[in-house]
């Protein structure tokens, strides 16, 4: 997406047309440390082009500094082709391997985390940053195998510099860690420090829920005790529950909600995160995430309707 050859602004534009039309007003996007070390005036540049379309759309933007999810092993250039029928197959880590293998070298990345925070520390066109994404996921049903078995004491090593490098930039807009399902009981000793990094460094409390109404009563319960703003920076699964009631009780409970997905693409996230395990043929039959096909189509259009009745307050014919 972020590659000066492949960047496209008139598809962005077109997209995030279609999340203004569902009564978004934020996005949340995912960046790249290769492409600050690459380049890292044209990566500023087409980041400003981004907010600038996102800006005309009336949607404020969440970029993701650091990510432990998917693939380890990157690069520059032309990308794979994505793998058929499974779920997020091209997505990359941020940083990779070699980094996460190597915990000594992880200082190199200081220039991009406030590079890119410094460059923007007062842009009004920013909801907050999520400086990493998941660093406790060690990609189970996927790349498990072929992480290095120091990762996580790496990422818990990381996220505790990214906090400290990025506070030192003094950005006026908020900074979180998004905590994802088992905060509660997360398991391995460094996966509990994550955590607690997490919730105590955050500005405002992100997290990730798949579940339905229930649940999330349970989840509200737990983090509303830090006593800080809530936001859910990726929700709903289809299999499990759907933006009917979900989104509508976020509103009830004045949470702040980002759906995994919008249109249904390279990513291939309308197939379940167990493609990975079994064979997924065709389409799948119901999909697990993302709102429109690539034409524009709602996937359900009752769904869009839905939405647009509780972001703008009446359905509307886009």
């Amino acid at each position: 997406m972020w590659q000066a050859d492949t960047f496209d602004p008139k598809t962005i534009d077109r997209e995030l047309g279609r999340a203004q039309g569902l009564g978004f007003n934020c996005v949340r996007v995912f960046l790249h440390n290769l492409l600050w070390q690459q380049d890292s005036k044209g990566f500023l540049d087409r980041m400003d082009q981004f907010l600038a379309i996102a800006d005309k759309h009336h949607i404020k933007v969440t970029f993701v500094i650091f990510d432990s999810c998917w693939d380890p092993d990157l690069k520059l250039g032309p990308q794979p082709p994505p793998r058929p029928q499974v779920h997020n197959s091209r997505w990359v880590q941020c940083p990779g391997r070699e980094y996460m293998a190597h915990p000594e070298q992880l200082d190199e990345l200081k220039p991009y985390a406030q590079g890119v925070i410094g460059h923007f520390r007062d842009d009004k066109r920013f909801a907050f940053w999520d400086v990493y994404n998941e660093p406790s996921n060690l990609n189970g049903n996927s790349y498990q195998k072929e992480e290095p078995p120091n990762k996580q004491e790496s990422a818990l090593l990381l996220l505790k510099k990214t906090f400290a490098w990025v506070r030192e930039m003094k950005p006026e807009q908020p900074l979180t860690s998004g905590v994802w399902d088992h905060w509660s009981n997360p398991g391995t000793t460094a996966a509990t420090e994550i955590t607690k990094i997490q919730l105590g460094e955050s500005d405002i409390i992100t997290f990730h829920d798949y579940g339905n109404v229930k649940h999330f009563e349970r989840t509200f319960q737990d983090l509303r005790r830090y006593g800080r703003p809530l936001v859910c920076t990726e929700y709903t699964v289809r299999l499990t529950g759907t933006f009917n009631p979900i989104l509508g009780y976020f509103r009830e409970q004045n949470v702040g909600a980002l759906n995994w997905g919008l249109v249904s693409a390279k990513t291939q996230t309308i197939y379940p995160w167990d493609s990975w395990e079994k064979t997924c043929t065709n389409e799948s039959p119901v999909w697990f995430h993302d709102i429109f096909h690539k034409d524009g189509a709602p996937y359900r259009p009752a769904e869009v309707e839905y939405i647009r009745s509780i972001t703008i307050g009446k359905a509307k014919t886009p």
